[in-house]
């Protein structure tokens, strides 16, 4: 029978799974369940910690399309480390990177209570970790280092890991036409200050430039406006903040520009 799986925000039913004492017609009914709900969501495997059991039961598909039943596994030796980047049917469409054992070996039970030995590595070794985690009653989440889980907690708050390839970055495109801008304001400002060890005849001239150096600063601000805008827009997880950051670095610039203005009418 097809099961429904817990997701995120839904907790898990049990903290910890109970391991299997008794091989009854339950846990053969609970395996069929674990492979119908496998082979419904096209999924590689599934703990039965996924579907609400408290029975510490793991099911895997195999590549030739058989299932790999593992009651009560428990991982005795591991080696190596590396790091992939893994997804889980608890948190759907996330992913994040886990660094995990390269190799691990288990021992486990089959359905008859028969117990083997299982040495995996590659794919098979991160798949069994993950599920076997699910278990103890844990996630990825619980593997992940300060930094990825932070990048993970903006990906479950947005609930898409395009939000957060598409976040805020430190640095954009239009703080290059601030900087234009902050160039030209200096030049007026040296302009103005400079205005004032020359004579009357070289003033007109310098009024002049003055106003074309405003004018310049008063287009690259309305470029820098609405290019702010149309790039904040790339940035779903934070344009409503950064609407507000443009529009007042705008109004600051507008506002500076006018100040130097007027000083220069008046004194120039």
């Amino acid at each position: 029978m097809i099961k429904e799986i817990i997701t995120y925000p839904t907790p898990p039913s049990v903290k910890y799974a109970t391991d299997v004492r008794v091989f009854n017609e339950e846990i053969l009914s609970l395996i069929e369940d674990l492979k119908d709900t496998i082979e419904a969501n096209c999924l590689d495997a599934l703990a039965a910690f996924q579907i609400g059991s408290y029975y510490n039961i793991v099911v895997v598909k195999k590549e030739d399309g058989s299932f790999l039943e593992l009651i009560n596994p428990r991982v005795i030796n591991q080696k190596g480390r590396v790091t992939t980047t893994e997804k889980t049917a608890y948190f759907p469409e996330l992913s994040a990177e886990v660094t995990r054992y390269e190799t691990i070996s288990i021992v486990y039970q089959d359905k008859n209570g028969t117990q083997h030995t299982l040495k995996a590595d590659g794919n098979l070794s991160i798949l069994l970790q993950r599920k076997i985690d699910y278990t103890f009653g844990s996630s990825f989440l619980n593997k992940l280092n300060k930094q990825e889980k932070k990048l993970f907690q903006k990906k479950l708050e947005f609930g898409s890991n395009i939000a957060i390839s598409q976040s805020c970055p430190t640095v954009f495109k239009r703080d290059y036409i601030i900087k234009v801008i902050n160039a030209v304001m200096i030049v007026m400002v040296t302009l103005l200050v400079g205005s004032l060890f020359l004579d009357d005849s070289a003033s007109g001239q310098l009024w002049k430039y003055q106003t074309y150096l405003f004018l310049a600063a008063i287009v690259l601000n309305i470029i820098y406006f609405f290019y702010a805008q149309y790039e904040g827009k790339k940035f779903t997880s934070c344009t409503s903040c950064q609407i507000g950051n443009i529009i007042g670095t705008a109004v600051i610039l507008l506002a500076k520009l006018l100040v130097i203005m007027l000083l220069s009418y008046f004194i120039i």
